[in-house]
């Protein structure tokens, strides 16, 4: 293994932030990223902590990350979201993706968490398969429903 695993600190935030991009534009979605370097600060090392993050480094570089929430099911109880799980390309197949993986059900399974629940875009065949092969349910005949920051203010507005 080339590679450490650890838990993000706050002066990683700049190279997360920079594989976020990086997932982006995987996804085909390159200007969506609105956060900021100091978003990230603030709201994984702020007052009030709303994330936590897992970081792999290699030679002093940041070459994948998995951030996590919590939820609350209202059928099991306390779970954590999965919101990214990134590698860069040049470290794909290196079992990086799994390390991270191992440290984000690690951390669930010390919490009590009931359930870690993430989202795959559909046509991430690569990434399907192997949320497969460690066992994840792909709940292909659910969608995702998002109501983002301008949605919120047209339905807002339309209740006055």
């Amino acid at each position: 293994m080339d590679y450490t695993i650890r838990v993000a600190q706050r002066e990683d935030m700049k190279q997360v932030l920079h594989l976020i991009q990086e997932l982006a534009t995987f996804e085909k979605e390159d200007d969506a990223v609105e956060v900021s370097v100091q978003n990230l600060e603030e709201d994984g090392f702020g007052k009030q902590k709303l994330f936590h993050c897992f970081v792999a480094e290699k030679n002093d570089n940041i070459v994948g990350m998995a951030l996590v929430y919590p939820r609350y099911s209202t059928w099991k109880g306390p779970v954590i979201h999965l919101e990214d799980l990134i590698v860069t390309k040049e470290m794909r197949g290196s079992g990086l993706g799994t390390a991270l993986l191992n440290e984000v059900v690690k951390y669930g399974d010390a919490l009590g968490v009931k359930r870690i629940s993430w989202e795959v875009i559909d046509w991430n065949e690569p990434a399907i398969g192997f949320y497969e092969s460690k066992g994840a349910n792909v709940m292909r005949d659910w969608d995702v429903v998002q109501l983002d920051e301008a949605g919120m203010k047209e339905y807002l507005s339309a209740l006055a």
